[in-house]
């Protein structure tokens, strides 16, 4: 049984290997050929610096790819030499000969659930972070003209940014308390640096406004400018001023530089939440029913993709006995089950937001159905 177990896992790794390297060599000669307009003149080691960046998010993405590869091709390959026949003569099943495939794929499995929830979604910040910093040079450009939550009850709109600088222009920054919707600081500045998780702003003014004492500037009389000047007291509590134009005021923030590049610069924000993100959203106090759910279907795909890996065995092990015969064919067949899945999981991922009471139904849709397949295909085979 030892050799047995040996020598299917021989056959398996090779073609998990070469179709893990060819799916991620195509998935990154894609990012590559996207982004090339951007890529003239930058130095080959920051271009591969900028790739290497994405193999977390794209090895979760290609490893189901590879595993039905595997399957196919190895077991195919055994089942047109009549090995399988010979074993399975000799009194040992077809269960147990795939248990190798089983344990490869559980391991892809543990590998890629340690991907997509802890590395990924940091190297997906690093990614955006090096693009629009280094690669593309334009910085914090992209938010001209937003209003970004920078985290903290804090937003960010700047009205223009100086990239060789990287200098902020006309810079609002506000912070609204929690407990108070109509009470908040309202910060104005010539120009500002975003740089980790700080603002640094020069040039400004702070105004600490209390909406809800507006209304009684209406009730004032006219003739009692003592009562007007109180009530515009209580309307902006606290004004601060800086006698140097040069003095520099310092606002932590929430999200970090490069957390907001890859929230915000694109029409896409990157995946940037993992397990601490995620379980911080379903179980902390405050936060709304809407990042809830998200973040219920967001943990959900995550989990669901990697245990794809055990569930494509089981659906790819029927094909490779019946059709696997020729490596072409094998990669036809591996190439059609795994675009098959990927439409599935895509339309269950559509399904979980029609049925906000359970969205797991529609995130795992594409690994029950799968599963249910490849069992029935086996006990016809």
């Amino acid at each position: 049984m030892t050799r047995l177990t040996r020598y299917v896992t021989a056959e398996l790794l090779p073609p998990l290997l070469a179709g893990t390297l060819l799916f991620t060599a195509v998935l990154s000669f894609g990012y590559f050929f996207i982004s090339s307009q951007w890529l003239s003149g930058v130095p080959v080691g920051l271009i591969a610096r900028w790739i290497g960046y994405q193999m977390p998010d794209t090895l979760v993405k290609v490893f189901p790819m590879a595993v039905v590869l595997m399957t196919v091709v190895a077991f195919g390959r055994m089942s047109t030499e009549r090995e399988l026949v010979a074993v399975q003569g000799g009194g040992i099943s077809l269960g147990r000969i795939a248990r190798p495939a089983a344990v490869v794929a559980l391991l892809v499995t543990a590998l890629s659930v340690w991907l997509s929830l802890w590395v990924a979604p940091r190297a997906n910040v690093e990614t955006r972070g090096l693009y629009w910093d280094a690669l593309t040079g334009a910085g914090l450009s992209q938010l001209v003209g937003k209003t970004v939550d920078l985290g903290n009850n804090l937003t960010l709109s700047m009205g223009g940014y100086d990239a060789g600088k990287r200098e902020l222009r006309d810079v609002r920054v506000q912070k609204w308390q929690s407990d108070s919707a109509g009470r908040g600081t309202v910060i104005l500045a010539e120009r500002g640096t975003f740089e980790n998780n700080r603002l640094s702003l020069s040039g400004y003014s702070t105004f600490v406004v209390d909406y809800g004492a507006v209304a009684a500037l209406t009730r004032v009389p006219e003739n009692d400018p003592d009562a007007f000047r109180a009530a515009v007291q209580d309307v902006f509590p606290s004004v601060i001023v800086p006698e140097k134009s040069t003095d520099a005021l310092n606002v932590d923030t929430g999200l970090s530089r490069k957390q907001t590049l890859a929230q915000y610069a694109d029409a896409i924000g990157a995946d940037a939440e993992g397990w601490p993100e995620l379980i911080t959203k379903l179980t902390a106090p405050g936060v709304s029913d809407a990042d809830r759910a998200a973040a219920r279907v967001n943990l959900n795909r995550k989990l669901a993709l990697p245990f794809a890996n055990l569930v494509l065995v089981l659906a790819a092990l029927p094909f490779a006995l019946r059709f696997g015969r020729t490596l072409g064919v094998s990669l036809g067949i591996a190439l059609m089950i795994a675009v098959a899945y990927y439409l599935l999981f895509f339309v269950g991922l559509t399904l979980a937001g029609l049925i906000p009471a359970f969205p797991e139904a529609g995130v795992w849709l594409a690994n029950v159905l799968f599963a249910g397949a490849g069992l029935w295909q086996l006990r016809r085979t």
